[in-house]
């Protein structure tokens, strides 16, 4: 019922608020549609919190009501719905000012990301135990609540919005990638963050209907801040990090391409007439670049549709090799 609750709420009020932004005039532009049409409603992604907010209600309920369960947990779960709901303020905030006139400045994102982690540092999520190679394991101790949690959010939740600018790149990923780590939480033991990880991803499921192309509505950092932030959540408070960093791989990747560029070149294609794609510049500056690229020598037109599917693919790749991993 969680899971139903997050996808109904995000399909049923989605199309309310692309209404909504049609008439107030809170459109961006379409940046891989030829000449950037500005007719695409914006942080969808503020739906999508609203929905996964409400399936975990649900989920605390029952909890509370039927099963009689007023453990840790629940205050394990509303640290998660606290650091998710920060980076969607924040995330709102960053969207209204516009990424096209710079948004937030970075220093401020990054000090209200560090403030973001801070309920999991109060109710010491996590274990602070790590396995060294020849040391055996070690007691990291604070060092890990007080600066391992915050720089693991902050790393994650910022990467994450590198990835992005394609019509439902950013919400396919965080399906595919949410969906594995929920799965080995529920292997590994813990079931009920797994039914939180799926309440995202449900919501995320409903938001890529009319995410995809053609996109009805974009994410916004909303989105990608507050999918980051779970992603790490999950792995922090799972405990399988090494499972997560090589899944992430991709991110890494982007963020290496990216420092190539020195952080400003934008992950956009060049869109043709015909809606084909061309390459942006010169260089590849991002995995959305490296990937038209690459279907460029096997197809002669590449639309977005291609380029999102394939980032998908190589997603998949690393999720299949971790599967097996575990």
């Amino acid at each position: 019922m969680s899971l139903v609750i997050s996808f109904l709420v995000t399909l049923l009020l989605m199309p309310a608020w692309i209404k909504k932004c049609r008439q107030i005039g809170l459109l961006w532009r379409d940046m891989n549609k030829y000449k950037h049409p500005e007719n695409v409603a914006s942080s969808g992604g503020l739906i999508v919190i609203t929905g996964f907010v409400l399936g975990v209600l649900y989920f605390v309920a029952f909890r509370t009501f039927l099963l009689n369960a007023t453990n840790g947990i629940n205050i394990q779960i509303f640290a998660v719905l606290s650091v998710v709901l920060i980076f969607a303020i924040l995330g709102f905030v960053d969207d209204i000012l516009g990424w096209s006139h710079g948004g937030l400045p970075k220093r401020v994102r990054l000090l209200l990301a560090f403030v973001a982690s801070i309920p999991l540092v109060v109710i010491n999520a996590g274990t602070p135990f790590i396995n060294v190679p020849f040391f055996g394991e070690l007691n990291l101790g604070f060092f890990y609540l007080l600066v391992m949690i915050p720089l693991a959010i902050v790393g994650v939740s910022t990467t994450y919005n590198f990835l992005a600018g394609f019509n439902g790149l950013e919400a396919g990923q965080g399906i595919l990638i949410l969906s594995f780590l929920s799965y080995v939480a529920y292997v590994t033991g813990s079931a009920w963050l797994a039914v939180i990880g799926l309440c995202m991803v449900a919501s995320l499921a409903a938001f890529y209907l009319y995410n995809r192309v053609p996109a009805k509505v974009f994410p916004g950092d909303i989105l990608t801040y507050s999918t980051g932030a779970m992603i790490a959540i999950m792995c922090i408070l799972g405990n399988f990090e090494k499972v997560a960093v090589f899944i992430f791989i991709p991110y890494i990747i982007e963020v290496i391409l990216k420092l190539r560029g020195g952080l400003k070149k934008y992950s956009f294609a060049k869109p043709n007439k015909d809606g084909s794609l061309s390459m942006p510049y010169d260089k590849i500056y991002g995995l959305t670049h490296l990937s038209l690229f690459l279907l460029k020598k096997v197809k002669k037109k590449v639309y977005e549709r291609d380029v999102v599917y394939f980032i998908f693919g190589i997603q998949l790749i690393f999720i299949i090799i971790g599967f097996f991993l575990i």
